[in-house]
């Protein structure tokens, strides 16, 4: 993973100083509340609706076990003994005291992190697949690529005012988990016919109050321009995009306004201007950052590998777990292994600071010291010997981190909602635990199935690409909930369909089981619940969904 300079250190370290006095200023009145709030959110602090809330950065969802181990000292120290994952691969604190931030960041300094550019309108933290650099299927190792933008992004003058906040993902493999088709900005990472890096480039992506599929404006682009196109769209959004109205300020507000032809002519104008320029990326750089991700000192297959199906045998929930938290890996005899965060009771995606520590002793003994969090908000160890599977199961089940549920139905992604959250309408938490108590019991015979909860319209939990989403709404002062199905982030990304009139949150277990009904009834064979879905279509399931339900008043 990628080290700090001497520069890079520098930097974070000078804004710690520089926000300890920003700080120490608010709390003695000499700034305004309003001259702070621009100068806290440029350092990942929100004001919730409890508690000051600190987001940190996690690029693209890498860590070593020793930053896992501070992220949980910051929380033993500085919150109450957890921390919440989330789907931007960050992670946030929700009860930190605001004159103790800057000693936070201090001490994240110290292990080369910081929350700079979580919040605000700029670049936000940049994101890939999980399992970037040993997925079986991946074309290229998207890191490095991410890694670049990240550099270049970070504190860049021009683009630290955009119009609205601006997501950046990358996707190297053959099945995209990188959602990278709800960005602002994605590329997709390939190779030419000659092997040499080429990127295909898509823009207008996103959630939240309208929802809109990424387009593709260039293809075959090669990656010594991967910088200087990427300025040539920050400058069109941040000419063309409005300013005048907060709800239409996403780049996909503009691409849709002028279409994507003539927005991508804009930003053509502009690269014919910025190509071959100071940006333009050389091979010395590109090596300078590959060699960050350089593969660990792996063991030859006969040493790594080995035969587990007497253990599968004998043990069937160590069988379950190998096969819903154990992919295959591009190494012979490793496997990539997911750490489930999504234990029946506590918010999905939150980690006590006794299960980080746990996660980064694991990461230590069975994995090259490094883990990843995913924007399923999970944390995944990318590099483990099949010899250790069992090993690393035993000790993953003693820490509570082998729940066998990835991808099914109890692996759901939600935002802290209402609980937290000053914007939600609604709690995404209680919901979650219901849902997920309904169906524990049938999660091995519903098989895959995404459900994503966000507590409101910014949709932070990714109901719009969940295979069943649940939307929080304000109906009258009281917490209401939508329903939805038929979205997936994958490669064949789709938006799902709201299914109709809002319901009470004791209602949607209920519903939620209806629709799980219906496909269990007209699936084909081992067919999924998403192609259930795009094969007979959204009316049945609206019908289940309402079936025994009241009129709402």
């Amino acid at each position: 993973m990628y080290r700090y300079d001497a520069v890079d250190q520098k930097i974070v370290d000078e804004r710690v100083a520089q926000f300890r006095d920003q700080t120490a200023r608010f709390l003695s009145g000499r700034l305004s509340e309003d001259e702070y709030r621009p100068l806290r959110l440029q350092n990942g602090l929100y004001i919730q609706r409890h508690a000051p809330m600190l987001r940190v950065a996690i690029p693209y969802g890498m860590l070593s076990s020793h930053q896992l181990r501070m992220l949980a000292d910051i929380a033993r120290r500085y919150d109450r003994n957890y921390a919440h994952f989330t789907t931007r691969q960050n992670i946030q604190y929700n009860w930190p005291a605001l004159e103790r931030v800057p000693d936070i960041l201090a001490d994240l300094a110290t292990v080369e992190m910081h929350a700079i550019q979580t919040s605000g309108n700029c670049i936000r933290n940049v994101t890939t697949d999980h399992f970037a650099g040993v997925a079986a299927d991946e074309i290229v190792d998207p890191r490095p690529w991410a890694e670049i933008m990240r550099q270049w992004s970070t504190l860049h003058p021009e683009f630290a005012a955009l119009p609205r906040k601006f997501k950046v993902a990358f996707n190297g493999a053959k099945d995209d988990r990188a959602a990278s088709g709800v960005h602002d900005l994605a590329f997709d990472v390939y190779r030419g016919a000659d092997g040499d890096v080429l990127l295909r480039v898509k823009v207008g992506g996103g959630q939240g109050r309208t929802p809109r599929i990424a387009v593709t404006i260039r293809e075959d682009l090669p990656w010594r321009h991967l910088l200087t196109y990427s300025e040539a769209i920050l400058r069109a959004y941040n000419r063309w995009g409005r300013r005048d109205n907060l709800y239409k300020a996403r780049i996909k507000i503009l691409v849709e306004a002028l279409g994507p032809e003539k927005f991508a002519a804009e930003v053509e104008e502009d690269f014919r201007h910025l190509v071959d320029g100071p940006s333009t990326l050389t091979d010395t750089e590109r090596v300078r950052v590959e060699a960050c991700f350089i593969d660990p000192p792996y063991l030859p297959e006969a040493e790594a590998g080995a035969d587990l199906a007497a253990r599968r045998a004998q043990n069937k929930r160590f069988d379950a777990w190998l096969r819903r938290n154990v992919i295959d890996h591009k190494r012979p005899g490793y496997a990539a292994v997911t750490l489930s965060l999504k234990r029946t009771g506590p918010a999905p995606g939150d980690a006590t600071d006794a299960e980080m520590d746990a996660a980064a002793d694991l990461a230590d003994r069975f994995s090259f010291g490094e883990i990843r969090v995913s924007h399923h908000q999970n944390l995944v160890l990318a590099d483990v010997a099949r010899r250790d599977l069992f090993a690393l199961w035993e000790a993953a089940d003693a820490a509570g981190l082998a729940q066998p549920n990835i991808a099914l139905a109890t692996d759901i992604i939600a935002c802290p909602g209402g609980d937290f959250c000053s914007l939600a309408n609604a709690r995404s938490i209680p919901l979650s635990l219901a849902i997920q108590q309904k169906l524990e019991s049938r999660q091995e015979e519903i098989g895959e199935l995404a459900i994503k909860i966000s507590g409101c319209i910014n949709a932070c939990g990714h109901h719009h690409v969940g295979h069943i989403g649940v939307l929080g709404v304000d109906k009258h002062g009281e917490e209401w909930f939508q329903v939805l199905v038929g979205g997936r982030s994958d490669s064949q990304i789709t938006l799902a369909e709201i299914l109709g009139r809002a319901v009470k949150a004791e209602d949607v277990p209920d519903m939620v089981a209806r629709l799980v009904d219906l496909y269990l009834a007209k699936r084909e064979g081992a067919e999924r619940f998403i192609d259930t879905a795009a094969r007979i279509g959204i009316a049945p399931f609206k019908e289940a969904a309402y079936a025994g339900l009241q009129a709402a008043a």
